[in-house]
């Protein structure tokens, strides 16, 4: 029987499996929507080795590794609010990313992965939260809206020469 899934925070030292488990679920999840070179540049620029160190090092950053059998399975990252929304203010909180391998959707992870970084984004006190989604990632869309965040705007997304709708979802403090 494996071991359960334990979720820890990640340090600089796991920044090659945050790269590589990053590349892999953003492909897993999006890979198809985007021509070979455009999806390799996407992964090279934001899922390079070096920025995951530099964002595992920043004290307003924080993300966590889900693990199972000693792999890492799926993560979460949290941060200040980069999100192109005329109604970010500073010290606003976003969740940047939430991914699982395939197969792993589904079965309360997320929701583990989601409630840690949410008390992180919260330690504080309230504050306005917000996410960036694809528009057509329709469960995802619900899987946020189950923590209080409603769609408060749109942009464009790029990777590459591609460029995606994303719904901006706010969370009122």
């Amino acid at each position: 029987m494996p071991a359960p899934a334990t979720i820890r925070r990640a340090v600089p030292g796991d920044a090659q499996a945050l790269s590589t488990l990053a590349a892999r679920t953003f492909t897993e999840t999006f890979g198809h929507l985007y021509p070979p070179q455009d999806l390799a540049g996407f992964l090279a620029e934001h899922y390079a080795v070096e920025r995951q160190r530099t964002i595992l090092s920043h004290p307003d950053y924080a993300v966590w590794l889900l693990e199972a059998d000693g792999e890492a399975v799926g993560h979460a990252a949290a941060g200040p609010c980069g999100l192109p929304h005329p109604g970010v203010a500073p010290g606003d909180g976003e969740l940047k990313r939430l991914y699982l391998v395939r197969g792993l959707q589904n079965g309360g992870h997320g929701g583990r992965l989601m409630r840690i970084a949410l008390d992180w984004l919260l330690r504080d006190g309230p504050r306005p939260l917000w996410v960036g989604v694809w528009s057509e990632n329709l469960g995802a869309q619900r899987f946020y809206a189950r923590y209080g965040f409603a769609r408060a705007g749109e942009y464009l997304f790029p990777v590459g020469a591609t460029r995606d709708l994303e719904f901006i979802m706010r969370r009122e403090p």
